[in-house]
């Protein structure tokens, strides 16, 4: 098991994906959905080269001499289910990291590392995301995410209906429309889905079709907060253009709030990484930085 401590958290994580799989707090109260298939088997997935879905899970690319060539990408990317090696550990963070293989290189072609270096300090772990593009000449697409879930009651007294989300400023905004069966997206066709709101009571009917897509908050946190006592949690995701916010349509108790660099595709959008949607352009030889903090209430 690999943990880290500080005064106001214990935090556990595992190779498999590089990933969170536990925090509490000091009085043993379990903030991190630990999985359970009736519902989502995941906890906290790490998302690349993609965040969501691919038209037909499809990525076309061209080299440099104008050939394309196509690889099949499934949802949410490469490496959520791969092993990760553990590179480095100190008194208050803990550094995992994956290469390319030839596997991965069939299907996304470009050598790259990718680091993730979770840091835990009072009562915030940091999650910072670390991507090398090592090729020599080449220009690497990618998009990045968390996808962190959340015991959602945290208390067995309490239900879902218990709790609340607070923004950090009063937002009125719309969604794209989902497609469950494709993962796709259609940005053009929206809906409202806040209205001058700093609050929003939680209910399953908001997951009522399917993960809702924040592609236009001015808010750069958001707080799960419950109205029977003071216990909840706040993610800042300052350096990410999307939050999505899940849950199941079985009544999964959790909520997940997941920092995307970019997006499902959307109907319009072709299939080229590099046309779409937010998407990061790293450079041969360059390193990108990007990353997301969860702190306990």
């Amino acid at each position: 098991m690999i943990e880290l401590k500080s005064d106001k958290l214990t935090v556990e994580f595992k190779t498999l994906g590089g990933a969170l799989s536990s925090i509490k707090d000091n009085d043993g109260i379990e903030y991190l959905w630990q999985g359970d298939a009736k519902y989502w088997g995941g906890q906290a997935p790490v998302l690349f080269p993609i965040c969501g879905s691919l038209r037909d899970d499809t990525a076309i690319y061209v080299d440099s001499e104008g050939n394309e060539s196509k690889g099949t990408i499934p949802r949410h990317g490469l490496v959520r289910k791969k092993e990760f090696n553990l590179v480095e550990k100190t008194d208050n963070s803990v550094t995992f990291a994956i290469e390319d293989d030839q596997s991965s290189y069939e299907i996304y072609p470009y050598h790259f590392r990718l680091e993730i270096t979770y840091t835990v300090i009072d009562k915030t772990v940091r999650t910072q995301y670390k991507i090398f593009n090592k090729e020599t000449n080449k220009v690497m697409p990618y998009f990045i995410g968390g996808h962190p879930g959340f015991n959602c009651p945290l208390a067995e007294d309490e239900t879902y209906e218990d709790y609340y989300l607070e923004f950090e400023k009063e937002e009125t905004c719309t969604v794209p429309r989902p497609f469950p069966e494709t993962g796709m997206l259609d940005f053009n066709d929206r809906s409202p889905w806040l209205s001058n709101q700093k609050e929003l009571d939680l209910s399953y009917d908001l997951f009522s079709v399917d993960a809702v897509t924040l592609d236009e908050l001015k808010s750069r946190t958001i707080t799960l907060r419950s109205r029977k006592h003071t216990k909840g949690l706040k993610v800042d995701f300052k350096e990410f253009s999307n939050l999505i916010i899940w849950s199941t349509l079985n009544k999964g108790p959790f909520i997940a709030f997941e920092p995307w660099s970019g997006l499902s595709t959307s109907l319009e959008e072709g299939d080229h990484l590099e046309d779409k949607k937010n998407v990061r352009l790293l450079d041969a030889g360059q390193v990108d930085q990007i990353g997301f903090d969860i702190e306990i209430l």
